[in-house]
């Protein structure tokens, strides 16, 4: 769709024409694709690129170093706009190469001993699950999944029950996974992880996963009651890719817990045999940094926030609703909405009967629709529940519009056929 094409929206748009527009113009890839895979990485303004291109200029002309130094007020920025992002100070944040890497700090810095419990859900982002089991073979701990309740999610009667029962290390949630629609009750979850932690003597840290939630709702780490929220930024916050962001709160950080790995940013060499810690959640990174992608995050945050997160939701929410029933509605029997829970998000998920995902994902990259495959692997738990191997994901955000999601369900209807 060229970009000056008078687009089209659904009925209860957050957005008014004009104003979509208006994101398209000043997102380039809006005028070559049709891309529906901002679960994975999302377009990125031309106020993102342009901010990178400019330090990596810089850095060419007088040094990286230098540029860095230069440019300090604009990196420190970085830690003011993803504290209002998630309603906590500066000193919570510190800067990632992803959410996995963010993750794995936070992980990392939990003081397990042997026979601890991890308690989890069932829809966890798989490299968390795989860490997990990382850690039962490395440590001994064991691992323990919430059920699910019958309409999908987690189910908050056994949550609390488990959380009473097995005093777990730590509580692990994904808000939403990578491999379906869901999203998690995490305000319910927050509220019985609060009352637990009152009722009981026993430490139990809280991870809660955001890579999927970040730029696609609201987040309040004072609501959400979590120790850590690590998230990416090339998702549906649009900025760069190699770039993540952990939330470390201030018990967590009064605790003294650190990353298992911390260097020469994290801690200060003081004698021989010791060190000490940042006070703050820098402790948490390490000294190299692509700063033009710390840059690009900062721009990239700001414009998510100047939008509105609110906005943004009920826009994506509407988007994902629109396709689901559209892809319902197509005239064969062969394909199967896979998203269910209390609520659902951006990620749209579908299976075709005797389809190939290979093959689906090719032919709608050759029409320049960008989609994604996810596979059993991805989720364990959820795809045997459902009883599939594989599904096609997409993923609209507040940029994309009525037309796209046509081209992708006219496009797929002609490709089974």
């Amino acid at each position: 769709m060229s970009s000056d094409q008078k687009i089209m929206l659904p009925a209860g748009s957050s957005f008014s024409v004009e104003e979509v527009q208006r994101f398209r113009n000043e997102t380039k890839g809006c005028s070559h694709v049709v891309h529906l895979n901002n679960a994975g990485a999302g377009l990125m303004p031309d106020i993102v690129t342009q901010s990178q291109l400019d330090h990596i200029a810089l850095e060419a002309e007088i040094g990286g170093y230098e540029a860095s130094a230069l440019r300090a007020d604009g990196i420190k920025e970085f830690y003011t706009q993803t504290a209002l992002l998630l309603n906590c100070s500066p000193r919570n944040i510190a800067f990632t190469a992803s959410a996995t890497d963010a993750y794995t700090r936070a992980l990392s810095s939990i003081p397990f001993e042997s026979g601890d419990v991890i308690l989890t859900d069932k829809d966890d982002f798989v490299s968390n699950q795989i860490q997990f089991l990382s850690l039962q073979k490395r440590l001994g701990v064991k691992v323990v999944h919430i059920n699910n309740s019958p309409g999908g999610g987690v189910d908050l009667q056994d949550l609390g029950e488990k959380l009473k029962k097995y005093n777990p290390r730590l509580l692990a949630i994904t808000h939403i996974p990578t491999n379906s629609g869901l999203v998690q009750p995490v305000d319910e979850i927050a509220e019985i992880f609060s009352s637990y932690l009152k009722e009981s003597n026993h430490t139990t840290w809280y991870i809660l996963d955001a890579c999927q939630s970040a730029g696609q709702m609201k987040l309040d780490v004072q609501k959400l009651q979590c120790h850590f929220l690590s998230m990416t930024c090339r998702k549906f916050l649009r900025g760069p890719r190699g770039t993540g962001a952990l939330y470390i709160s201030d018990e967590a950080l009064d605790a003294g817990l650190e990353p298992m790995f911390i260097d020469m940013r994290g801690a200060t060499w003081t004698e021989h045999n010791t060190y000490k810690q940042q006070p703050d959640a820098v402790r948490y990174e390490d000294w190299e940094f692509a700063y033009s992608t710390v840059i690009g995050t900062k721009a990239a945050i700001e414009y998510c926030r100047n939008i509105g997160e609110e906005r943004i939701e009920q826009q994506v929410r509407l988007l994902s609703q629109m396709l689901r029933q559209k892809l319902q509605e197509i005239e064969t029997d062969r394909i199967q909405v896979l998203d269910r829970g209390p609520a659902l998000g951006g990620l749209v998920t579908f299976t075709v009967n005797n389809g190939n995902p290979q093959t689906i994902v090719s032919e709608l990259l050759k029409r320049k629709i960008n989609v994604v495959p996810s596979y059993r692997e991805f989720g364990i738990f959820d795809f045997d529940e459902k009883g599939v191997s594989w599904a096609v994901r997409a993923s609209p955000h507040y940029y994309n519009t009525l037309d796209e999601l046509d081209v992708l369900v006219n496009s797929l209807s002609e490709i089974i056929r």
